[in-house]
């Protein structure tokens, strides 16, 4: 195996081991702490599925973005797009963090 092969499955196992962590902890997120934070009025159980739904929205965003990066990556470099998305995921979970919760704004 040449050395650039390495690389490129060793960028892609990263890159795959951070866009599954990134899920799990929202995953997780969703089901202890989201519902409570963001649908306050909702039932539990309400504010549970509306926070999975939004869950549910990533995980059909994510075929879309394959295609687009792909095509992308094809044409400008595959490290390059590679570098694009784990800057916009890091990006994304920084901004999940730091929205303003219903609580938060009631105090």
């Amino acid at each position: 195996m040449s050395a650039q092969a390495r690389r490129a499955g060793l960028a892609s196992f990263v890159g795959t081991t951070i866009e599954w962590y990134d899920f799990y902890i929202y995953g997780t997120a969703s089901a202890l702490v989201f519902g409570k934070l963001f649908f306050p009025d909702a039932s539990p159980a309400a504010g549970v599925l509306a926070s999975f739904a939004t869950f549910w929205v990533g995980f059909l965003a994510r075929p879309l973005g394959g295609i687009i990066f792909g095509h992308f990556g094809d044409r400008l470099g595959r490290k390059n797009m590679l570098v694009v998305t784990l800057l916009m995921m890091g990006s994304a979970t920084f901004l999940v963090g730091s929205i303003p919760t219903c609580l938060s704004m009631a105090r």
